[in-house]
């Protein structure tokens, strides 16, 4: 960090476990990941590669090196447990898992049917012996799940050992917490921050505006995923009111007076 001016928000630093930021790989080349992790890993907690990309990436363990030297730790899209789960073949998720020596593990329901206990069962037992990452939420707009819904799936991932607790808002940004126009459910994301602890939930926040307003409502240390690789800095200029948008929200009253902003 290169900031040298007073009044700026407190940020969290790596090994951090608040003020998260969560990245999606959406295919990266080594080359990219080599130039990414130059500008701004230092800012970046997670990497997802994304969906079942895992399964068809060039190079994988190359990348995964990468990511790990830099203190990044890599994890694959949930959309790929989920590919193995259907198949009935989670003894071989966690082969692979185990193959590419993956440290971090995430479990979703989002595209399949999934018995809440059987999703429970898994984190629990990937969570022996792995940091585990579950999301809740659909990736279908006909499934309608209720704030009680939400906040009760959560606490019991959390419960059966989750580390964090993802919300499912996909790269588009238009389900889940979000409305189709990427405008945050508010009363749906207070009620779940009113009942399960904002440093254990990850916010799935892929557009520049969602990300404002999270660091608006919650402040700098807000947990935000499924960030673009080339969003990273930018964010980090919300995070700390270097930009336009949050200029003047972690300024102190004085300030503000001075410039006329209550």
């Amino acid at each position: 960090m290169n900031v040298n001016l007073p009044n700026f928000p407190n940020r969290e630093t790596k090994d951090r476990t608040f003020g998260i930021t969560m990245v999606m790989d959406k295919g990266l080349s080594v080359n990219q990941v080599e130039n990414f992790i130059d500008s701004c890993g230092d800012l970046v907690d997670f990497v997802k590669l994304g969906f079942g990309t895992a399964l068809v990436t060039n190079k994988l363990e190359e990348k995964l090196k990468l990511y790990r030297e830099a203190n990044i730790r890599p994890y694959f899209g949930g959309t790929l447990y989920e590919a193995y789960k259907v198949r009935g073949l989670f003894d071989e998720f966690q082969k692979f898992l185990d193959k590419h020596q993956m440290e971090t593990a995430e479990v979703s329901d989002g595209s399949i049917v999934l018995d809440h206990e059987d999703k429970l069962k898994d984190i629990n037992t990937l969570a022996n012996g792995r940091v585990v990452l579950s999301e809740v939420g659909s990736k279908k707009t006909d499934v309608i799940i209720s704030p009680e819904q939400w906040v009760s799936m959560m606490k019991s991932e959390l419960e059966a050992g989750s580390y964090k607790v993802i919300t499912e808002a996909r790269e588009s940004g238009t389900i889940g917490i979000f409305n189709k126009d990427g405008s945050a459910k508010r009363e749906l994301i207070d009620d779940i921050s009113h009942h399960v602890k904002i440093e254990n939930v990850l916010w799935e926040a892929p557009k520049k505006a969602q990300q404002v307003w999270f660091i608006k409502h919650f402040g700098a240390n807000v947990n935000l995923g499924n960030i673009a690789h080339s969003e990273v800095i930018p964010l980090e200029t919300i995070r700390l009111g270097l930009r336009g948008d949050t200029f003047f929200d972690f300024l102190p009253d004085d300030i503000k007076k001075k410039n006329g902003i209550k």
